[in-house]
């Protein structure tokens, strides 16, 4: 392929993706603004109106704010690419420190400062206006500066030797580079599960075991006729930064830990905390959570061993930007990183499906192990408080959702009443 025709197939995947996300959002904001003066008849004398239209108002505010978020991304993608951003970038790195790893890894870092730097005011505003305008967020601004530092630190400590070591890997290990890459990036996946809830997540969140006896007792009797064994039952502070509930288990192996954030339980009854769990533990005891694993190492196989080849090819770089003798590992990771997205778009109804189907078994297996009713008016109640539409858009909810959408996924629960 010539450097001419990779650019005129990232600038077609580039505009046929713009297009259709604009597309998508367009029909969104139409659908939810149409329905948005009447609850659907499943949800009447559940969910009233004022909630229904304020869902509806959330919906479109951040429906539209995606768009500003979408142009201001490609511009930056752009600008790192065919505009020549990451061409002047590598060539000023390279000509101020001489230690070639040093400057790979310099480049890569830039890089990522220059994005978040672009990234930053628009995370601004969806936290301290969208989120702040509908009651959601209840992060202060000393709060969200201390989580930036700490994600800032963290990602530098965790992050700077596992850099280094795949760029070692890289410069090397010959042509099977990606293979050894693989293994690593697969290691590091692995012993994230079990690092995360015990080292990490405690330094963003409180997180207390769970006292309330009633409960605890009704809980851990789930987990028993389920075969979940865990590492302690905890409520996570999650009100400190946003009113949004959930509960989930997080970790692997004997560092399972069942996880609800305080919001939730001040809102559910046991009952409908019971049945939410059941539905999380459902993920655990269908395979869900390894079949994700499994999948997830599958893809990232396969996206490595296609970097493996591209990054031996010249037209990979000049064909977005990049003069040959500025052409380095750090540069093809960084190529990779932000064109991916583009060309990987239309997979995600796909992924989607794959999600929604684990979401209906995990919502029968709660549904066989404690009462459905129960499952469907937590679901009511956690739509209601997080502002979920309720009318979504089917083709936007199909590339956009993980979970079934509102109506299709209460009266599939139903059923089983």
């Amino acid at each position: 392929m010539s450097a001419l025709a990779f650019t005129q197939l990232f600038l077609f995947f580039l505009i046929l993706t713009l297009i259709v996300r604009f597309w998508l959002a367009v029909r969104q904001l139409h659908t939810v603004k149409k329905f948005s003066d009447n609850v659907p008849k499943q949800f009447a004398g559940r969910i009233t109106l004022p909630a229904h239209q304020k869902a509806a108002a959330y919906t479109i505010a951040k429906t539209r704010f995606s768009l500003v978020s979408l142009t201001v991304d490609t511009v930056v993608l752009l600008g790192f690419t065919l505009f020549g951003g990451l061409q002047y970038l590598a060539g000023f790195i390279s000509a101020h420190i001489s230690n070639d790893m040093i400057c790979q890894i310099a480049l890569i870092f830039a890089v990522c400062i220059i994005a978040g730097m672009f990234d930053l005011p628009l995370d601004y505003y969806r936290k301290f206006v969208i989120e702040e305008n509908f009651g959601f967020n209840k992060m202060t601004p000393s709060l969200y500066l201390g989580d930036m530092i700490k994600n800032a630190l963290l990602g530098t400590t965790i992050g700077l030797p596992v850099l280094w070591i795949l760029l070692v890997i890289m410069e090397k290990t010959g042509t099977w580079w990606w293979l050894y890459a693989w293994i690593l990036w697969s290691a590091f996946q692995y012993l994230m599960l079990f690092i995360y809830p015990t080292f990490i997540a405690p330094l963003f969140n409180k997180f207390s075991p769970l006292t309330d006896e009633k409960l605890r007792s009704q809980i851990e009797q789930l987990m028993q006729r389920v075969g979940f064994r865990s590492k302690g039952l905890y409520i996570m502070d999650g009100s400190k930064r946003s009113s949004h509930g959930n509960a989930y288990f997080t970790g692997f192996g004997s560092a399972k830990r069942v996880v609800f954030f305080d919001t939730l339980i001040e809102r559910l009854s046991p009952e409908e905390i019971e049945a939410v769990l059941a539905h999380e533990l459902g993920h655990f005891r269908l395979k869900h959570v390894v079949k994700r694993i499994v999948f997830t190492s599958a893809a990232s196989l396969v996206f490595l061993a296609l970097l493996g080849f591209l990054k031996n090819e010249s037209w990979f770089y000049a064909g977005l930007g990049i003069t040959p003798d500025l052409a380095s590992n750090a540069v093809a990771l960084v190529l990779f990183a932000l064109t991916l997205p583009i060309f990987t778009f239309f997979l995600s109804p796909l992924l989607s499906m794959g999600s929604r189907k684990h979401e209906f078994e995990a919502d029968d297996f709660s549904a066989r192990h404690t009462d459905a009713g129960h499952l469907v008016s937590a679901l009511v109640k956690m739509y209601e408080d997080n502002a979920s539409t309720l009318t979504p858009d089917p083709l936007h909810s199909a590339f956009y959702d993980s979970h079934p959408p509102a109506s299709i996924r209460i009266n599939h629960l139903l059923r089983h009443s």
